[in-house]
């Protein structure tokens, strides 16, 4: 589960065109629809740790009764699947069905290899969730069906809330830092361990305050990072790190703040639900004392903006077995098996009305509010090569937290981020 959500919403670098070996060039390469499936094979490319077996088995099982086709899924790594996959749609046969990750999609998008799912939208599309929905699309048109996600939640010490006295979750920013102003004056816990470059809670804070990282100037985009509404979430950023002796050039990830929380000498974190599971292997005794609360926001009735990481579903441009590939979609999509993925695997299903399926589930419980209000970074191709590493806007937070304002530190990186974003595919 954590390797599968840190790959889906980390970038490691540009897609290649793959528009003169597939691209749409007008031929829909369609099969002739339900009298042409029986007998056939669909083949549908998941990742590592996405499908839990049971809801693969009663996919395939459905799928199969329908179409009379046969369904085959086959499983792919992580490692080097962006290549694997630009490879794959400049193919003559591709794999008819692909998961691609929910940032990616643009990329794969503009390349020519994803087929139009516009049709698909309209028939089963109409309450996906906005937020979630978004990253399916390109240019206006629906490259994709957004299947699953994941947003960052407060995992916190129960032990140590309750030595501070506090007896409620807060449902506001301001009682979130009271909360951990308490813990700093009643306990000997440092009230939360945020490092300097938590990146994607930032871009989660960004989101909730209505900002962009770039902006179109011209036929091009540039850097929006000295932004007021960017400085404005980079500064709550700064008082959440107020109460943090974390190190401010460093990520969530150096060292694992799951297992730094392990330790029971810290009163939250902002991460993904999994990593509780991480503090629970490197300390089973944390489990007991083990919380999670939604991120809070403003005010009572809007929680904290998130960075939605996850993945779509997406059809090949060059498959030939179109309609039977959009006959697994819908299938797949389904209230039916779309809740069941959201029960086994605790992610955030694309409509709303499913989160009904998390309950039980106390990381996915805390989670699920932030997903209509969540976002993601820039759905642009030009976007990957940002985040490619040393990542600009890290260095642009640790400055911040250093004392530079959040003005200056964007200007000493906007140039840095326009010569990536000026990069070509």
């Amino acid at each position: 589960m954590k390797r599968k959500l840190a790959s889906a919403i980390v970038i490691a670098g540009m897609m290649v065109s793959v528009a003169a070996c597939g691209g749409n060039d007008g031929n829909e390469s369609k099969d002739a629809g339900p009298d042409s499936w029986k007998g056939q094979t669909l083949t549908v490319w998941t990742m590592d740790g996405s499908a839990p077996p049971q809801w693969s088995k009663d996919v395939q099982a459905a799928f199969e009764e329908k179409t009379g086709a046969k369904l085959k899924f086959e499983i792919q790594k992580w490692d080097g699947i962006q290549q694997k996959i630009t490879t794959a749609l400049s193919e003559d046969n591709p794999p008819d069905v692909l998961e691609v990750g929910n940032t990616q999609t643009p990329a794969y998008a503009a390349t020519g290899g994803l087929a139009d799912l516009g049709d698909l939208k309209r028939s089963i599309g109409a309450d996906w969730t906005a937020s979630v929905s978004k990253s399916s699309v390109y240019e206006g048109k629906q490259y994709a069906a957004p299947w699953y996600f994941a947003n960052r939640v407060v995992v916190y010490n129960k032990r140590i809330w309750d030595q501070a006295g506090i007896k409620t979750t807060p449902k506001t920013r301001d009682e979130f830092l009271k909360d951990l102003d308490t813990i700093g004056k009643k306990t000997d816990a440092e009230p939360i361990y945020l490092p300097g470059q938590n990146w994607y809670f930032l871009d989660g804070l960004i989101v909730g305050q209505g900002g962009d990282l770039v902006r179109k100037q011209g036929d091009k985009y540039v850097s929006n990072l000295a932004d007021p509404k960017v400085a404005a979430a980079m500064e709550i950023y700064k008082k959440y790190a107020a109460y943090s002796k974390a190190p401010k050039d460093k990520d969530e990830a150096t060292p694992q703040q799951a297992t730094v929380f392990a330790k029971g000498k810290t009163g939250a974190f902002i991460g993904m639900g999994w990593e509780a599971a991480t503090a629970v292997q490197a300390d089973k005794s944390i489990e007991k004392d083990l919380g999670y609360f939604t991120i809070p926001g403003a005010t009572a009735d809007k929680p904290e903006g998130v960075f939605l990481g996850g993945s779509n579903l997406a059809v090949a441009q060059n498959s030939k077995k179109r309609s039977l590939a959009e006959e697994f979609l819908k299938i797949a999509l389904s209230d039916q098996y779309e809740g069941e993925l959201a029960k086994l695997s605790g992610v955030i299903p694309n409509k709303e009305s499913l989160e009904s399926n998390l309950k039980g589930n106390a990381a996915a419980e805390a989670a699920a509010p932030g997903a209509s209000v969540g976002g993601t970074t820039p759905l642009i191709p030009e976007w990957a090569a940002v985040e490619n590493t040393p990542n600009p806007i890290k260095s642009y937070m640790t400055a911040v937290l250093n004392g530079k304002s959040p003005a200056a530190a964007a200007k000493d990186v906007e140039g840095e981020i326009n010569r990536r974003l000026a990069q070509q595919n």
